[in-house]
């Protein structure tokens, strides 16, 4: 999970806080602690820690809640907003014609971002453009293409050419009537003087309406140091971060960048094609306290399924059949890895904690339970309350399985079409953010 102990700690020291009689001094001191803990390992620079912990006390203590805003929500929201604040601010790319360009220093993952940034302009309906302006590395080009051939992106390098300059003015030629031209350049050693001027040269000739900058997560704080310099060099419009599902640096590498004021873009989250997330700052700080991403679940929903694949309003609207609930587990496979997607529902916002061994179960769970429909019939898949006790025992002889099995899938579904209910007239959401104080 992306910055699993991070947010291990902040969903603990918020527990800690909702679990309470009452709002006091200690417990407030005693719930920073616990969030300065959390962000310390989590590589955030200390000055930075304690600065966001003095205004949390601050405010906590020594302001009036707002008008009908109970003290704990007043505490809850304080938090809140003073993490979301030490993020910065992500940066917002319209949907339209660009030219980016990616830098970054070599072993930063800028190559593969340069597919996944492909993918995600694929899945907005665009037509991307990738040109391998990457004529130093060995297996760049192959990489690259090898990449692109299995989104069904065009591409365009050479692999025997080291004029990068010449190759991306020939690659901007041919990607003459795509939506968004992505130019992959060269990985800096330690920004080389020869390197930075063949980067000053591509961006001359291809004039980018963004230069993204690419960094690995593991470089914690030492981030802002990156983004200095290759701001310096071409000047950067955005920053993506890469590999933060895989160290325990990606706090500090994150707050690092927000610090030198560049809007953080993008977030690689996982080596998928489908793990790049646009950068929210308020999304983000949701996700890691467990109150979830619906918003974003939505918006993959739309750009990954059909309309046939899933009746979006049936099932917020809480009136899905079994036979709506099984296209459903057959949709959640196609939004990605199974893990990611209950990421981003409010578990944590519920009371409930999934450990990796939750995730497993529940995948296992789901298997057994298409298996239990595949053995029910029309009518009973279209209106379950015809499954009676005699329906059940048949039901679990035909699938294989027990009648604790069949029981255990009708009570499931019960219990989704509750929650689905809740979500989709927004009073669970409306009701955590509302503890937050968020409006």
């Amino acid at each position: 999970m992306m910055l699993e102990k991070l947010s291990e700690g902040l969903q603990g020291a918020l527990s800690k806080l909702m679990g309470a009689g009452h709002i006091s001094e200690p417990l407030v001191n005693d719930v920073v602690k616990d969030i300065q803990r959390a962000l310390l390992s989590a590589d955030v620079n200390v000055k930075l820690v304690l600065q966001l912990s003095n205004n949390i006390k601050q405010q906590a203590l020594h302001t009036k809640p707002p008008a009908g805003a109970s003290p704990k929500a007043h505490v809850l929201s304080v938090v809140y907003r003073e993490l979301v604040g030490i993020l910065g601010r992500g940066t917002t790319l319209t949907l339209g014609k660009h030219t980016i360009m990616l830098v970054g220093l070599q072993g930063s993952g800028k190559t593969s971002t340069t597919a996944k940034l492909a993918r995600y302009f694929q899945r907005k309906g665009l037509r991307p453009y990738v040109i391998c302006a990457d004529t130093y590395r060995p297996g760049a080009y192959e990489q690259l293409s090898t990449l692109c051939e299995r989104l069904a992106v065009p591409f365009y390098g050479e692999k025997d050419t080291k004029d990068a300059v010449g190759l991306v003015e020939r690659g901007l030629k041919e990607a003459a009537g795509h939506d968004v031209v992505l130019i992959d350049t060269a990985g800096r050693h330690a920004l080389e003087s020869e390197l930075i001027e063949e980067m000053k040269a591509i961006h001359a000739v291809s004039n980018p309406d963004h230069t993204f900058l690419v960094l690995d997560a593991a470089l914690g704080q030492g981030a802002s140091v990156q983004a200095r310099a290759f701001n310096e060099a071409v000047g950067i419009t955005g920053i993506i971060i890469t590999k933060l599902d895989g160290t325990a640096k990606g706090g500090g590498a994150l707050s690092a960048v927000a610090e030198t004021g560049a809007p953080i873009a993008f977030i690689g989250t996982g080596e998928t094609p489908d793990e790049l997330e646009p950068f929210d700052p308020e999304r983000f700080i949701s996700k890691l306290l467990g109150m979830g991403d619906i918003q974003s679940l939505i918006e993959r929903a739309q750009e990954t399924l059909r309309e046939d694949e899933i009746d979006v309003n049936k099932l917020v609207s809480g009136r899905f059949t079994l036979r709506d609930f099984y296209k459903q587990l057959e949709a959640m496979n196609k939004l990605g890895p199974l893990k990611q997607v209950m990421q981003m529902l409010p578990f944590g916002g519920m009371g409930i904690k999934l450990t990796e061994k939750d995730y497993e179960m529940t995948k296992s769970m789901l298997s057994k339970f298409k298996v239990i429909m595949d053995s029910m019939t029309s009518a009973e898949l279209d209106d379950p309350k015809l499954i009676d006790q005699s329906r059940i025992v048949r039901i679990a002889r035909g699938s294989g399985t027990t009648p604790e099995d069949v029981r255990a899938l009708l009570k499931y579904y019960r219990t989704m079409q509750k929650a689905m209910k809740s979500l989709g007239s927004g009073r669970l959401t409306k009701s955590m953010m509302k503890r937050l104080g968020v409006q």
